[in-house]
């Protein structure tokens, strides 16, 4: 077994090879020469996929209108990667993955706890990126005639697991390349897309959605913010940790909110269009949403649809199994980075085929696990946010390698809070899929004073947004004295 401690303090300065071997220790000085623009590659590719137009359809399925739709998704998106760009300041700091990073606000074995939960996050996201995109290969390729049936699932299943697989274990400078070539190509392709649907639109029947109370507006507003910075910002750090030291921290939160944000706010609002013209279109999407999309397209631009859908989707799902793999690496498995990638990879591969064959609804599923995972994240991320405003000095990095160093084995006021956040959490959220997802069914426990399980407030999913207020306010306030004597003890 390898000490951490020691891989803390060095780290390969050679000329980036083909494979990454680089886990979690820390990036040796002269790595770190990324430029802060760079950070809008890896987030922008990851969100320029067409799968982001889905989001309208379910948006809309709250009750809501065009107008509140609207106003939804760009306070949503914009918002939720400004919280990833918060954390992403961390990476810049202590050129370490985020959930190394996590160690100075729970202590080097109590961020097993959240670890745990950022791994099941993406693992969890990349297996739905991975569904998408082997549904959508199966529809236009069924649509074109040229194959269909079982063997085309999984085949496309193999095929696009191995892609991301690939990529993955690869590495940074890799993936790095990859999504500043996929941002042009894609990008101008999801454009070329959106022309040729703008004939389906119908205004009339877009502006005549009726409102939708507040509740309903907040229940819409935390499935965007799940469902797009949140989704991601257990992983924020990573992309940042190979960033100048002196690089100003508001330069990194503009450039992850920009390229996490521009491209989906576009998107979401030309789904509400779309969605907002098509009841069957909307309807759709809910099995399978990148099929349905290309439903509206002529016969001719289905192969270029299914070639950007499945480029864009790849993206996001390389992010995250990369991510994933560091996840592993931190909870004290010690093996290879590109070997925790693959690990990673036959689970997402697995999971993939059993959900493409034998579940019977897409969104029901997607959704309950947003939520659910969703609650305990979110208040990590306040925990971790407020560790990161609070903090003055720089890391003691050989001390998030060792229980025995200034940030010791468990923070047991962090942990604390997270377990009480997130019953508090969960106990004021529904699973609005008690079908698809009946091993959700428990939740909701708080919500008798608010008016049950079936009120008005019953769906607004409030609990994410309690979670993440509730653990920030808490753990800038219970933490600040000890956060102080770390650092005194330091001076």
């Amino acid at each position: 077994m390898s000490d951490p401690a020691a891989q803390a303090l060095s780290a390969p300065t050679a000329p980036p090879a083909l494979i990454e071997r680089t886990g979690i220790e820390v990036i040796d000085e002269s790595q770190r020469t990324a430029k802060p623009h760079h950070l809008f590659w890896p987030w922008f590719a990851a969100n320029v996929s067409v799968f982001g137009m889905s989001y309208g359809s379910w948006v809309l399925d709250f009750g809501i209108s065009f107008v509140q739709a609207t106003i939804v998704a760009i306070i949503g998106i914009i918002v939720s990667f400004g919280l990833c760009g918060l954390i992403a300041i961390a990476g810049k700091r202590g050129s370490v993955p985020t959930m190394v990073l996590s160690r100075a606000a729970f202590g080097v074995h109590g961020q097993k706890l959240p670890g745990i939960v950022s791994w099941l996050t993406s693992i969890g996201w990349e297996t739905m990126l991975a569904i998408t995109a082997v549904l959508a290969t199966a529809t236009v390729l069924s649509a074109l005639d040229l194959a269909s049936g079982s063997g085309v699932l999984v085949i496309a299943a193999i095929v696009i697991a191995a892609l991301i697989v690939a990529a993955s274990v690869l590495g940074y400078h890799t993936i790095m390349k990859l999504q500043s070539v996929l941002t042009w190509l894609t990008g101008a392709m999801t454009i070329g897309f959106m022309i040729l649907t703008i004939p389906h639109i119908d205004m009339a029947a877009v502006l005549s959605q009726p409102s939708g109370s507040g509740q309903q507006v907040t229940g819409a507003l935390v499935m965007v913010m799940t469902g797009f910075g949140l989704g991601w910002i257990n992983i924020a750090a990573d992309w940042s940790r190979y960033q100048r030291r002196d690089t100003p921290d508001s330069t990194i939160v503009l450039w992850n909110t920009i390229g996490g944000s521009a491209a989906p706010v576009i998107l979401v609002i030309f789904g509400l269009l779309l969605a907002g013209s098509d009841d069957e279109l909307r309807a759709g999407v809910g099995n399978d949403p990148i099929g349905a999309l290309a439903s509206i397209l002529p016969l001719w631009a289905l192969l270029p649809f299914l070639i950007t859908a499945v480029l864009t989707l790849v993206s996001g799902a390389v992010l995250g199994i990369y991510s994933s793999g560091l996840t592993l690496l931190s909870l004290g498995i010690d093996i290879p980075r590109p070997l925790a990638a693959g690990i990673d990879g036959i689970i997402l591969s697995v999971a993939t085929i059993w959900v493409v064959f034998f579940a019977q609804s897409f969104i029901g599923p997607f959704q309950s696990f947003l939520i659910t995972l969703g609650v305990p994240l979110a208040s990590w991320a306040g925990i971790l946010i407020a560790d990161v405003l609070t903090r003055r000095q720089p890391y003691d990095e050989a001390a998030l390698f060792d229980p025995a160093g200034r940030y010791g084995s468990t923070d047991w006021t962090s942990v604390a809070l997270m377990v009480v956040a997130s019953l508090v959490g969960w106990g004021l959220v529904v699973n609005g899929f008690a079908d698809d997802a009946a091993w959700n069914n428990w939740q909701g426990y708080l919500l008798g004073p608010l008016g049950g399980r079936d009120g008005e407030w019953a769906y607004a999913n409030l609990g994410v947004l309690v979670s993440l207020v509730l653990s920030f306010v808490l753990a800038l306030w219970l933490r600040r004295g000890r956060i102080r004597r770390q650092e005194g003890a330091a001076a």
